[in-house]
């Protein structure tokens, strides 16, 4: 079944030609992904489907009956309205119960003559069998921790009303839905939960997402938007990248074989200059087309950010008892930690924990409660923010990048021009003096990217580098991260990008509590769900042990003597001092490994990953130390 369907759609800006000729169909559980540089007209696509935009040309036809929901990338909320008023805003019957039952649930305790209605509304919700709907928007409300119904939206942060916009999008239970950007605002845990969620709904998806986890788990076809063309992919996104590549090959050596055709058309009308016949005539129209194709060049997607390393000392950071809070919150209780040369930190934690005010503290942007900061002479930040970059007014492209510098040393050898720079950063030279206004969201964020890599930072600090910025954009700032030479620290949603970049991690858990871990996001989240799994002791499981004796209890005849050591015991610690000593000293040579840098991912991984299996090793054999030590100094 088509749910809908676009017929040569075309669509420009000024001069821009965004969407030129493209049809497609989306058909009932389709999942589909858009991706392409920003700038080149995905979200323009996704509102000229959702009804939002009108094409220049073309038409979208939708099936009578089709319900569509659409999530913009940054949600036009009505601000005079309540929360409630907007997730609840559809026509859909059981959701106007559910609506009217949450809001009776809350009033009869103040107002008991509402009892007769609430039991009305009850009667009607079991007739409509509307009560697993209510379990849903439940579910879906806490996943997205949209807990404040009665609040104007207006009062919202931009990151509670994407919440909001989503929530209300999930709970309209559209036929289609259509999402840009969904993850961005959402912390690591709610965008797991919307990921099982949607992977298992049986709507028709279109979305864009930069999210690579996200979009191998939901989506089965990839729409890359090119230069106004639309190519289609069946398949995730590797099978993507494979395709891509063949099919820029397969042109490349199109025009190769165009170019060749040419020459031997031009030496041809050279030869002939007198009137055609009617034959020689379709020939030379035919050169024509020839050098068409001939004059095809590759549009070069590939971002280089390569640039000259700056020198890191021995002291980069440390941090020493550090302690923050806002009234009853607490973002830290006496955190400790020293940094070394090549540290590759992640920071995640729930929204509101204070990932973000920790980086600001070790930037000196602000002041902790109490304890120490001390950064190194040779440490030269580069803090690229989540807030963006206050650019300047009516500040142009160009000068934006000419004012951190002219020009930037890549090699000992080798230096660009701010000019040159834009192009490596996909600015192509029609771009350089246009307002930084007029640009793009993620067109605004590349051009704060380069503005901070230009400063050649040696202690590079990125809080959620990936909102905004393309595919190709992200591939290849994770290329130039690899190589880094310098301490990374990455706020960021992106379980993708972190599982390729960091190999330990700071998790923000509330109440002024960070844990230390040591390996990857992945590493993590397997370590945590295995901790899940261990069922507690419960109330029964302790009645069924036996109780402590009571106090009336004969003493045994050996009860005041000193236990010795059994031999068995006495060769398991002297075994014990062997290996504590042993797994001390793998523990400190993976240590300085991981630190020195240069290993690919997957050694870190495995570095990482034995580093945690010794560190729970050495507690087990500490703590057997310890008690046959007690027991052998009585």
């Amino acid at each position: 079944m088509i749910y809908l369907s676009a017929e040569n759609i075309s669509k420009s800006y000024d001069e821009k030609v965004l969407i030129d000729q493209v049809s497609f169909g989306i058909n009932q559980g389709q999942k589909i992904a858009v991706i392409g540089v920003n700038g080149c007209g995905k979200s323009t696509l996704l509102r000229i489907v959702a009804g939002i935009e009108t094409p220049d040309s073309g038409t979208i036809s939708i099936r009578k009956g089709t319900k569509i929901s659409f999530l913009p990338q940054e949600p036009d909320l009505p601000l005079n309205k309540t929360v409630a008023e907007v997730v609840f805003s559809s026509d859909q019957p059981e959701l106007k119960l559910i609506q009217e039952y949450e809001t009776l649930l809350s009033e009869v305790g103040k107002h008991p003559e509402k009892q007769s209605r609430l039991d009305e509304v009850m009667a009607l919700i079991d007739a409509s069998d509307a009560w697993s709907f209510e379990q849903k928007i439940h579910e879906v409300l806490g996943k997205l921790d949209v807990h404040f119904l009665d609040q104007p939206v207006g009062v919202l942060s931009g990151g509670q009303q994407k919440r909001v916009a989503l929530a209300q999008a999930l709970i309209s239970e559209p036929d289609l839905i259509i999402m840009d950007e969904p993850t961005n605002h959402l912390d690591l845990a709610s965008i797991e939960w919307l990921e099982k969620f949607l992977s298992t709904s049986k709507q028709s998806i279109l979305l864009v997402t930069h999210d690579r986890y996200f979009l191998d788990s939901i989506t089965d076809e990839i729409f890359e938007l090119e230069q106004g063309n639309l190519y289609r992919y069946k398949g995730d996104y590797a099978y993507f990248l494979e395709k891509k590549d063949e099919r820029e090959q397969n042109k490349l050596a199109e025009t190769a074989r165009a170019k060749s055709l040419f020459r031997t058309e031009l030496e041809w009308l050279r030869r002939s200059p007198q009137a055609r016949t009617t034959k020689s005539r379709s020939r030379i129209e035919a050169a024509h087309d020839l050098g068409e194709k001939a004059s095809f060049r590759q549009q070069n997607q590939e971002v280089s950010l390569q640039v000259k390393g700056r020198r890191i000392g021995g002291k980069v950071l440390e941090i020493k008892h550090l302690k923050k809070s806002y009234g009853d919150l607490n973002i830290l209780n006496s955190f400790t930690y020293t940094f070394n040369r090549y540290d590759r930190i992640g920071i995640v934690g729930p929204n509101g924990v204070g990932k973000t005010t920790f980086l600001r503290m070790i930037t000196g942007e602000e002041e902790p409660d109490s304890g120490k900061i001390r950064m190194g002479e040779t440490i030269v930040y580069g803090y690229y923010k989540q807030s963006g970059f206050a650019f300047k007014d009516n500040a142009r492209v160009i000068e934006v990048v000419t004012e951190a510098a002219e020009t930037v040393e890549i090699s000992k050898s080798q230096s660009l021009s701010a000019a040159q720079l834009l192009e490596h950063f996909l600015f192509p030279r029609s771009t350089h003096y246009k307002m930084v206004d007029t640009l793009s969201g993620g067109e605004k964020r590349r051009l704060h990217l380069l503005r901070i890599l230009m400063t050649n930072p040696n202690f590079l600090i990125l809080d959620e580098p990936t909102n905004d910025l393309d595919l190709i954009t992200l591939r290849k700032l994770e290329e130039f991260l690899v190589d880094f030479e310098g301490c990374l620290v990455v706020v960021t949603h992106d379980r993708f990008f972190m599982d390729r970049l960091v190999d330990h991690m700071f998790v923000f858990e509330g109440n002024g509590e960070v844990r230390d871990y040591p390996g990857s996001y992945s590493q993590y989240r397997d370590w945590k769900e295995a901790q899940e799994k261990v069922i507690p002791e419960t109330p029964e499981s302790q009645e069924k042990k036996p109780s402590a004796p009571p106090a009336s209890t004969p003493e045994k005849p050996n009860a005041g003597r000193k236990r010795k050591l059994t031999f068995n015991e006495q060769r398991e610690l002297e075994t014990l001092d062997t290996e504590v000593e042993k797994l001390e000293a793998r523990k400190q040579e993976i240590t300085t490994l991981m630190n020195a840098g240069g290993a690919d991912y997957e050694k870190l991984a495995a570095l990482a990953e034995e580093l945690k299996q010794i560190t729970a090793s050495l507690e087990i054999k500490s703590d057997r130390w310890l008690e046959l030590m007690e027991i052998a100094e009585g």
